[in-house]
């Protein structure tokens, strides 16, 4: 997966609470395992009318909006059901870090898995953040993972919170198989030892 070093992008405001992983990407959507093409389905309910034209009103649909990178959203972000499609929804569209003060253990996970950023945050550095991010094409914030800081157009910065473990992951982007992949000259000892053991 890419590595997650540093980001600055717009920053969108998704000032709602309990975002499930059913409202990031509906269940009609989940008929493909393949990661590519899952943004069409990403927020459809909120972002698409019935007829299947956009609303104008959902934040991703606004011009300001359309190039996010970062989401400022409401609290228990991505509780629900476990589905992984719902980073590689948020992936494909092009979001590599959801900022919250809190998040569903399973959703937070997933999220490092797929080269995603989920920053959690007090309640006032939220506060703080939405405000940011409702700044329209001006809502630019800057994540810095190796400082674990987040700065805001006026210069402010917060710091936050990470395990170490999550951190070295995003910043060499390693995944499951690439974390199995840096042992693989132990992997490939241990088997010719095996085999070894088989011929005496």
């Amino acid at each position: 997966m890419d590595k997650f070093t540093q980001l600055t992008g717009v920053a969108a405001p998704l000032p709602i609470i309990n975002i499930d992983t059913d409202m990031i990407i509906p269940k009609d959507y989940l008929k493909t395992i393949k990661r590519t093409g899952l943004s069409e389905g990403l927020f459809a309910e909120m972002r698409l009318n019935e007829d299947g034209s956009e609303n104008p009103d959902f934040v991703l649909n606004k011009p300001a909006y359309r190039e996010a990178t970062i989401l400022v959203a409401g609290d228990n972000f991505g509780c629900g059901s476990s589905r992984e499609h719902a980073p590689w929804a948020l992936l494909d569209r092009g979001i590599r870090c959801v900022i919250s003060t809190s998040f569903a253990d399973i959703f937070y996970n997933n999220c490092f898995k797929n080269g995603i950023l989920p920053v959690q945050v007090s309640e006032e550095e939220l506060e703080k953040l939405m405000d940011d991010a409702n700044r329209g094409s001006n809502a630019v914030l800057t994540v810095d993972l190796e400082s674990q800081t987040i700065s805001g157009p006026d210069g402010g910065t917060i710091s936050f919170d990470l395990d170490a473990h999550k951190k070295h992951c995003l910043l060499n982007g390693l995944d499951d198989i690439g974390l199995t992949m840096e042992k693989v000259d132990s992997i490939d000892a241990y088997e010719s030892k095996l085999s070894e053991r088989a011929w005496t």
